[in-house]
Parts: C-alpha cells; sequence; structure tokens
C-alpha cells in the first residue's frame, strides 16, 4: 500500500522497505492531466479580414513602362538610350518620380553584368520614391538543366 514502517529490533525477520510506492501517484497524474487537455478549448489561429466583395474597379489610366536595361558591360540604358552617368540617370528617375501617376519600371538586367551596378541602380530606385518596380527576365538566372 502506501508505506511501510517499522524496525526488525535485531530479530531474524528480513528488514522492512521504507520507500513510497509512486505508482498510485502517477496515475492520479497522468489522469489530471488528460482532463486539463480535454477541458482546455481548441484556439483557432485564424485571422477575420473583412475583404471587400467583387471585382475592383479597373483603372482609367494605365501607367507608362520605363525600361531600365543593364548589359553584360554593366552600361544602363532608360527606354533604349544609353546613359553616361548616375547623375542622368538619378535625374530621369527623379521626374518620373515627380508625375502625378507614376510609370512601373521594368528593370531588365544582364545576367553578366556587374552586381554593383544593378544594386546601386535598385537602390537609386527607392531612395528616389518610385514605388512600381519589378525585374523582368529572371529565367536567364535559372541554369537550364
Amino acid at each position: 500500500m502506501g508505506m511501510n514502517v517499522g524496525s526488525s529490533g535485531g530479530s531474524g525477520e528480513p528488514e522492512v522497505m521504507m520507500d513510497i510506492n509512486t505508482t498510485p501517484l502517477i496515475d492520479v497524474m497522468l489522469v489530471l492531466l488528460i482532463m486539463l487537455i480535454i477541458t482546455i478549448p481548441i484556439q483557432l489561429h485564424a485571422v477575420n479580414l473583412n475583404m471587400p466583395v467583387g471585382n475592383p474597379p479597373p483603372t482609367e489610366i494605365k501607367p507608362e513602362v520605363v525600361k531600365l536595361d543593364i548589359d553584360e558591360r554593366s552600361v544602363v540604358f532608360w527606354n533604349g538610350e544609353e546613359i553616361g552617368d548616375r547623375a542622368t540617370l538619378e535625374a530621369k528617375m527623379k521626374a518620373a518620380a515627380e508625375q502625378a501617376v507614376q510609370p512601373e519600371v521594368h528593370l531588365r538586367p544582364n545576367k553578366y553584368a556587374k552586381y554593383e551596378v544593378v544594386a546601386a541602380v535598385m537602390a537609386a530606385t527607392q531612395r528616389i520614391g518610385l514605388t512600381k518596380m519589378g525585374i523582368v527576365g529572371s529565367e536567364q538566372f535559372v541554369d537550364g538543366k
């Protein structure tokens, strides 16, 4: 049962074990744990959003597309026109950023262009405030098997 306490008193009887039987304690703890798990409500990991119903109205004004190309020599082209230096590029970007409807900037780097030049063009685009920018032609960077 629980605990046996006693002394043999020097007789020939074997010594009495004085340890607590922990099996019933473990059983009770397991039952309490199972009851706790069952009674906890199920937590929903969802965020309820009120989304608009239907399709948004089409925009009347389509933004113009500016094609920024960077060739294998790391030369930057603005709509096919070669840009000589960074100041000219930034002046064109500022003029585009100040338009009422900002143009979409399609950046198309050559896979052999220097990363430094591509990163500088992307940083200038962000710093000046052109928000509609995408990298076009990235399939050239995937190795064909």
